[in-house]
C-alpha cells in the first residue's frame, strides 16, 4: 500500500509518500509546496496553489490512501482560520483525487513516530530518518508529512486487524437484536 501524508500549512505544506509492506516501510518521496512567492493577501491564489500542488503529487505518486494532520487551535484565531483553509484545500485535493483520507493529530503522530507526544521537530526528523533509513534529515514540514504517513501505516494495520473481528461482532449484535447480519 502507498500512503500520501500531508502536513498542511498556508505558507508551506509538507508531503511525504511511503510504501507499506506488512511491517516494512519504504520511502518513496517527500517535499514541500510553498505559497510564499504569491502575495500574502492573495488567499484564493495561495489556496489554489496548494490544491493544484497536492493534486499533482497524488497524480505523480498514485497513492492508495492519504492522511492529513488535524489542525490545532492557535492563540491567534486568525492564524487558526487561515491554517484551516489551507487544510481544507488539502482535503479537497485529496478527495478530488479519489483518495480515502484519514486524519491524525500532531500528538498521535509524535507518539507513533517518536514514542511520546512531546517530541520536538528535530526528534521527529531524526526518527523519520531512522524509520525510513534515509541518508539525511528531511526538512521539518516533509518530516511531519512522512510522520503522518507512518502513523497511518501503523494505525491502518491495527484497523485492519479490528475489521477482521467486526463481522462476528455484527452477527452477534444482530442475533441479540433479533435482526439480520450484514
Amino acid at each position: 500500500m502507498r500512503i500520501l501524508g500531508i502536513d498542511p500549512g498556508l505558507q508551506t505544506t509538507g508531503f511525504g509518500v511511503v510504501d507499506v509492506d506488512g511491517p516494512r516501510l519504504s520511502y518513496v518521496a517527500s517535499g514541500t509546496i510553498r505559497t510564499t512567492a504569491l502575495d500574502r493577501g492573495d488567499l484564493p491564489g495561495r489556496l489554489k496553489l496548494l490544491f493544484d500542488g497536492i493534486t499533482e503529487v497524488a497524480k505523480r505518486y498514485q497513492p492508495d490512501a492519504s492522511a492529513v494532520e488535524i489542525v490545532f487551535v492557535n492563540v491567534n484565531p486568525q492564524s487558526t482560520l487561515l491554517l484551516g483553509q489551507a487544510r481544507g484545500a488539502a482535503l479537497a485535493a485529496l478527495v478530488t483525487s479519489l483518495l480515502p483520507v484519514a486524519e491524525y493529530t500532531a500528538l498521535q503522530m509524535k507518539k507513533a513516530v517518536a514514542g511520546h507526544g512531546r517530541a520536538g521537530k528535530d526528534q521527529i526528523q531524526e526518527m523519520v530518518k531512522r524509520l525510513l533509513q534515509l541518508p539525511g534529515l528531511p526538512g521539518p514540514d516533509a518530516a511531519d508529512a512522512l510522520g503522518i504517513a507512518i502513523t497511518h501505516a501503523h494505525a491502518g494495520a491495527a484497523m485492519a486487524r479490528l475489521a477482521e473481528v467486526s463481522p462476528l461482532q455484527r452477527r452477534q449484535h444482530a442475533m441479540y437484536k433479533g435482526g439480520r447480519s450484514y
